[in-house]
């Protein structure tokens, strides 16, 4: 098994949208390593066997514009890339200074460089932050790095959790004294495929390069 250790990322401060670092990438990407041999291993981490997280399943989301049909509305989501798709999932909450709007920009980037491919590719955002990021709130931050979303707000700790063991994630939420939030959450991100399966794991400060070549070289495996 091949896996790098995630790190947890503690943060106190407001949140602050990183719309500006988007644009900033975009205009220094070199877009994907396409002349790299397609057997090539992938940039990012890989299980043996595959974590298995199809059956996790969320009952509060919202759909960002992009995806053409809609998920349906009134059934539960499950963590599962449409047939011949490709789903990224993250933990994090939009009140993350730096670690969350930096690793949102970084899959911006690496969406762009796909082109018309990035259509069969979504991302979906679970905030490990439930009480303050409702999904009027986790909805409008996404819509700053894609149209192709799934915000997703946690009933209860409970279904957190069980997401999270799918994962092999996870995250907390402390209230000091003197009234700051301090939150601690896995940084890695998660490429699933529409069996339900991880098919790679990106640390956090994986390149967007880096990603955008995982992701093309995946595409053509499903």
């Amino acid at each position: 098994m091949r896996v790098a250790r995630r790190p947890l990322h503690s943060r106190v401060a407001p949140a602050r949208l990183l719309a500006a670092l988007v644009v900033a990438l975009l205009a220094t990407a070199c877009g994907a390593r396409d002349g790299h041999d397609a057997t090539a291993p992938l940039s990012g981490a890989v299980r043996e066997p595959a974590l298995h997280v199809g059956d996790v399943s969320f009952n509060a989301f919202r759909t960002g514009a992009g995806l053409d049909p809609p998920v349906p509305a009134g059934r539960p989501f499950h963590t599962r890339a449409a047939p011949g798709e490709l789903l990224v999932v993250y933990f994090g909450y939009t009140f993350c200074p730096d670690v969350c709007p930096t690793t949102l920009a970084d899959l911006a980037v690496a969406f762009d460089a796909l082109g018309p491919a990035a259509s069969d590719v979504t991302l979906a955002m679970v905030t490990v932050d439930p009480e303050r990021d409702d999904l009027d709130v986790l909805s409008a931050y996404l819509g700053h790095f894609s149209d192709r979303f799934v915000a997703i707000r946690p009933d209860d700790e409970d279904e957190l959790r069980a997401a999270e063991s799918a994962y092999l994630a996870s995250s907390s939420v402390t209230r000091a004294p003197s009234g700051d939030i301090e939150v601690a959450h896995t940084a890695a991100v998660y490429l699933v495929d529409d069996a339900g399966d991880v098919r790679v794991e990106w640390p956090f400060g994986t390149d967007a390069r880096a990603i955008a070549y995982d992701l093309r070289a995946v595409l053509q495996t499903i």
